[in-house]
């Protein structure tokens, strides 16, 4: 019997990126709830909605730092872009 995975909240929003390439406002959305991160390995993953360039620039610089709506600041980690997307996939932790 296939084990079924309970389906993470979408959290939509937007906020503020900081990399070594840009700093400015971004889309963003996180599978889970970002108040629920503890220090240590556990992580929520989510994507950036931005122009393809900013996309791209986050994606190469490779981490950066990520603010939310609410304020909070989470140390982000970049997982993934295609090319002319305008879309980015990253991990957060605290």
């Amino acid at each position: 019997m296939a084990r079924l995975r309970k389906q993470l909240p979408a959290q939509l929003g937007a906020g503020q990126l900081r990399c070594r390439g840009f700093k400015g406002p971004v889309d963003y959305e996180i599978l889970g709830e970002p108040t629920t991160l503890r220090a240590g390995p556990a992580r929520l993953r989510g994507s950036l909605i931005t122009t393809p360039e900013v996309a791209e620039c986050a994606f190469r610089d490779g981490d950066g730092e990520l603010t939310l709506e609410s304020g909070e600041t989470y140390r982000i980690t970049m997982l993934g872009h295609s090319a002319g997307s305008s879309i980015a996939y990253f991990e957060m932790r605290v």
